[in-house]
């Protein structure tokens, strides 16, 4: 009788563990989705005493968050967030930030152009929500007035 218990407890051991093992390999292959890793990129422009910084993250070749600051030589500064997406080879975001205490949201559009980033300038219009855009996408200007080149983020 404690032979049958024993080796019925043995076969019954033998028996979890290879459904465990065939339980864990599918999860295993599930894990297929490669995760894109998420990169921070700097950039910046000095136009004599004004400072212009961007930072983006970037997963693939989507914007998943940013920074942009504008530094103007006695005048006020904004410094806020970006929250946008990248359609081939330009930037589309809305630039959120403080100036003069006041929160403002603004349409930012930048062409990249190698290791730099072109801001767009056009027509803007006040759609009454707070939010500022550009009257017609269509019509930016990316004369190379503000390109910002890309830096070391440490600095």
């Amino acid at each position: 009788m404690k032979k049958v218990i024993v080796l019925g407890v043995v076969f019954i051991s033998i028996l979890v563990s290879c459904k465990k093992e065939k339980e864990e390999a599918p999860a295993a292959s599930e894990k297929k989705v490669v995760e894109e890793h998420v990169s921070e990129e700097c950039y910046r422009v000095v136009l004599k005493k004004d400072t212009i910084s961007m930072t983006l993250n970037v997963k693939g070749d989507q914007l998943t968050s940013g920074k942009l600051s504008y530094n103007f030589y006695e005048k006020d500064k904004s410094f806020g967030t970006l929250v946008g997406k990248i359609k081939g080879d330009t930037l589309f975001a809305d630039y959120a930030f403080m100036s003069e205490g006041v929160a403002t949201v603004r349409e930012v559009v930048f062409l990249k152009k190698g290791n730099t980033y072109v801001e767009g300038f056009g027509d803007l219009v006040d759609d009454y929500t707070g939010k500022v855009t550009f009257k017609d996408a269509a019509q930016l200007k990316f004369e190379g007035n503000v390109v910002l080149s890309k830096v070391d983020c440490k600095m």
